[in-house]
């Protein structure tokens, strides 16, 4: 399924949150957290961390995976934790809205 623009933003942003990941870790939590309907190409998935990176929304550090090789760990800056609850927010309002415009109505009698 192919994410809104801005959604993998965020669903970055709430991977980080618990703590600091590589980008194939970021990309599995997401697709394992949504039962494997989102699926995060690394064409996707990168280009995001850089952005992010460029707003000051997480930071990275190099460091070692959990087999042994070379990655680059992301983690939350501040301003990504703000940007995080207010993204959230959003999202959250945006859904409900969703969720009403598309629940069944019932038919009005005349």
């Amino acid at each position: 399924m192919e994410l809104m623009q801005g959604t993998l933003d965020l669903l970055i942003l709430q991977t980080l949150a618990p703590g600091r990941a590589h980008g194939h870790a970021i990309a599995r939590t997401i697709e394992r957290r949504s039962d494997e309907v989102l699926q995060v190409g690394h064409g996707s998935l990168y280009p995001a961390l850089q952005r992010l990176l460029r707003s000051a929304l997480i930071a990275a550090e190099d460091g070692v995976s959990e087999n042994n090789r070379k990655a680059r760990f992301y983690r939350l800056t501040a301003k990504g934790r703000k940007q995080l609850y207010t993204e959230t927010s959003k999202w959250e309002r945006f859904s409900s809205a969703m969720a009403r415009v598309l629940a069944p109505v019932a038919e009005e009698k005349s």
